[in-house]
């Protein structure tokens, strides 16, 4: 019994042995038939990068001081049909509930980022609009507040000059679906997180993966309000997501 066993288990090498090599030669024929049709032999190691042209992704705005970064930030972003403030640590919170008053109010849904509740912003939007916070223990019912919601409040990573966007780090507290889901997003970031471009946020990134920091599980770059052009050339907002979108820059003091 145990001789037929291994005679079968030999048969069974052999089989796995010769598909192997069958896969192998299908696949150098076709390679090289892709090559044949290139006008080439077919490679067996990468070809060189080409050296860049200039260094553009990493230094175009990069001479601008930060105020200049700013202004630049604000005007491109103005644009794209959002809405800007600039605010004061001391002022913050009163021109948040402004800015939810001007886009209809509660209900109004938070990120449950550490930093928004260090801010408190969580706090007092609870004790103007009894506003919902995002709660990973929740499960489904964040999305279904979210779609509820006239508002919904992010705490941006940073901001990027060059296309007036803002950049998001998703987290178990802070769901992509609070800036996604309702008619309006309204965006916090602090001066200092402006950024040139989104070459910098990647060199961020690069940083954070060497120094072995969690990752986020999610980037999202955002330019202002949904929007689309492909119907007749006319351009539409809200077609799928927040139909207005707003930015309070935090001045550091």
């Amino acid at each position: 019994m145990e001789k037929v066993f291994a005679v079968g288990l030999n048969i069974i090498k052999r089989k796995e042995k010769n598909n192997m090599l069958m896969n192998e030669q299908n696949r150098t024929s076709f390679l090289n038939e892709i090559a044949s049709q290139l006008g080439r032999e077919m490679r067996k190691v990468p070809a060189a990068d080409s050296k860049p042209v200039n260094t553009y992704p990493q230094t175009r705005l990069t001479e601008k001081s930060l105020d200049e970064l700013c202004q630049e930030f604000l005007d491109f972003a103005s644009t794209q049909k959002v809405k800007c403030v600039i605010s004061r640590p001391e002022t913050l919170l009163t021109d948040i509930i402004a800015l939810c008053e001007d886009y209809g109010g509660a209900p109004v849904v938070t990120s449950g980022d550490q930093r928004l509740k260090e801010l408190g912003v969580n706090q007092a939007l609870k004790e103007q609009y009894d506003a919902y916070e995002w709660d990973p223990a929740q499960g489904k019912h964040n999305i279904l507040m979210a779609e509820k919601a006239k508002v919904g409040i992010v705490y941006a990573e940073a901001g990027l000059t060059e296309s007036g966007g803002v950049v998001l780090f998703s987290a178990p507290e802070r769901g992509r679906s609070v800036s996604l889901l309702p008619e309006t997003s309204i965006f916090i970031l602090r001066k200092s997180t402006i950024l040139p471009r989104v070459a910098q946020i990647a060199q961020r990134l690069h940083q954070m993966a060497e120094a072995g920091e969690r990752m986020p599980s999610c980037i999202n770059l955002i330019g202002g309000p949904s929007s689309t052009a492909d119907i007749e050339l006319i351009k539409v907002f809200g077609v799928h997501g927040p139909v207005h979108a707003a930015y309070v820059v935090l001045e550091d003091c």
